[in-house]
């Protein structure tokens, strides 16, 4: 051990380790209270820059945390953090990884599964993915032999058993419930008639509008991170996209910016936040009787209604902004079952004829 007493009576710890990238560097820590101390932070320091397999699993993530910060915007990082912390540190953070087995991840994942606050199955799917994930970088960077949790086996489902959205008639009656808020009546049609995120809209500015085309241009998000406002890129690149909106909506847009004082076109339009939005949405179907659907429903509902109406997918995947259109198909082929029934229909008939 490097542990040595300094002029002022404390310990400091002095030493040469190598880094998960392989670079040799020397890290120097004062003011320990006492040497065992000192020599405690000196081996769990060192744990920590540990490149094979007796690492412990919390020391891992540290690493792992460190390679995320340089790839992810900072709100999915934020979320990657919460979730590990809540799901993953408090069952696997003080094994080494090399102890952690098929059966010690399948012990975990009956933990999960038979929670007592029923995790809906999509969420298992993503937390299982992110424990696979920190594995995966484990093999590649510490010399574990195989991901236990890939061997095991996924839990949860990708997708829902059912999706929640509005038919027409539904918005219809839910909009004359919040539209005597100019706000909330201009941004749920925005919702409704173009599919776009909550971080999306809440990015726009009225320079995002082309009232001679009848077009929006999405090409940022909003997101809070703490007290912080951050505007940042979209989901993904295909997210950056420009929509088409019929006459109606633009001239509620445009009313709606006439009555905003001290307002500049670059400024942020619809000042207003996902909680609050959430809270409308409540009063909205309260007051209307339509079922409550969440915020990020409206764009399910937004390509359900094109979907009822005829369009092909790969102009729906565009205007939603879809990676490619294999999201699209797998997200909205089970949408108004009516649809198998008209098949039905019109095979009958040509049988008849």
């Amino acid at each position: 051990m490097s542990a040595y007493k300094n002029e002022r009576g404390t310990w400091n710890v002095k030493f040469y380790y190598t880094d998960w990238t392989g670079k040799r560097k020397q890290k120097k820590k004062e003011g320990f209270a006492t040497k065992k101390e000192a020599q405690t932070f000196e081996a769990d320091f060192l744990n920590k820059c540990k490149t094979s397999v007796d690492i412990t699993f919390a020391n891992l993530v540290k690493n792992y945390m460190e390679d995320c910060r340089v790839h992810l915007k900072p709100t999915t990082l934020a979320n990657k953090e919460h979730l590990i912390s809540t799901k993953l540190l408090p069952y696997f953070a003080d094994m080494r990884i090399c102890d952690i087995d098929i059966s010690t991840v399948r012990k975990w994942q009956n933990e999960l599964i038979s929670h007592e606050n029923g995790y809906a199955p999509t969420y298992l799917k993503t937390v299982h993915n992110q424990l696979s994930a920190i594995f995966n970088f484990a093999v590649k960077y510490y010399k574990l032999p195989s991901n236990p949790a890939s061997a095991c086996g996924s839990m949860g489902k990708k997708k829902a058993e059912s999706m929640q959205f509005w038919t027409k008639e539904e918005f219809d009656s839910f909009i004359k419930c919040v539209s005597d808020k100019p706000l909330s009546k201009v941004v749920f049609h925005l919702f409704f008639y173009s599919g776009m995120r909550e971080g999306e809209l809440l990015a726009l500015t009225l320079n995002d509008f082309d009232f001679d085309n009848n077009t929006v241009s999405i090409t940022k998000n909003y997101a809070r991170l703490g007290y912080e406002e951050i505007i940042q890129a979209p989901k993904t690149p295909k997210s950056k996209r420009t929509i088409t909106l019929p006459a109606e909506i633009m001239e509620m847009v445009k009313e709606y910016s006439s009555m905003l004082y001290d307002y500049k076109p670059t400024d942020r339009l619809f000042l207003t936040s996902k909680q609050s939005l959430t809270r409308e949405m409540i009063r909205g179907c309260t007051a209307s009787g339509v079922k409550r659907i969440r915020i990020h429903d409206l764009r399910h509902s937004h390509a359900s209604l094109l979907i009822e109406l005829g369009f092909a997918p790969l102009l729906i995947s565009e205007r939603l902004g879809h990676e490619n259109i294999e999201t699209t198909l797998n997200t909205y082929s089970h949408l108004y079952p009516n649809k198998h029934g008209e098949v039905a229909e019109i095979l009958s008939k040509l049988i008849q004829n």
